[in-house]
């Protein structure tokens, strides 16, 4: 089994495992969880407007993404140049700072027009989500929350995706997306 068959086989059973330990929600998150939701996406519109975040979700919809896809993504190490430098990148640092300052997220992830990755508080285990309803519905312009509690895909914690597009002369160029801790 390779590298990518093992990351994938891991992440399923992880997910599963931590899915079947949550309770069942339904459609309604706890009060807790909501109010921790609701304040997130009032922060991420917030910071979204950050000319910083505008201005690298402007300037990757210059590019075309250099080749990467989901499979050559997973397949790099976190020592792979690629990696290093989109962690250390002006906007990666400005969203590790912002994450660490809020106890209630537990990521931040900022992706192109496109839904690639342009910079994070940790390494995404995707780098392009734009099929993902966390990418799919902000970039139309509105602020999304899922309804539900699931282990996030990169960090393995019980989150809530919320996101916010992006916006440039009221136009969605970007999504900002956050795990919401929901415990």
């Amino acid at each position: 089994m390779n590298r990518k068959q093992c990351l994938a086989t891991l992440v399923a059973i992880s997910s599963l495992t931590l899915a079947s330990t949550l309770p069942a929600f339904g459609n309604e998150l706890p009060a807790e969880v909501q109010a921790k939701v609701e304040k997130a996406k009032k922060r991420l519109v917030e910071l979204a407007a950050n000319p910083t975040v505008v201005a690298a979700a402007r300037e990757a919809n210059g590019h075309d993404g250099a080749g990467m896809t989901n499979g050559k993504w997973v397949d790099l190490t976190d020592a792979d140049p690629v990696i290093k430098s989109l962690l250390a990148s002006k906007v990666s640092v400005q969203i590790a700072k912002w994450e660490t300052e809020d106890d209630t997220v537990n990521k931040l992830v900022l992706r192109d027009q496109k839904g690639n990755l342009i910079g994070a508080s940790i390494r995404p285990l995707i780098y392009n989500n734009a099929s993902r309803p966390v990418f799919a519905n902000p970039i139309k312009g509105q602020v999304w929350a899922a309804n539900e509690i699931k282990p996030d895909t990169s960090t393995q914690i019980p989150s809530v995706h919320v996101a916010a597009p992006v916006m440039d002369g009221g136009k969605a160029i970007g999504v900002l997306q956050a795990g919401v801790t929901a415990k």
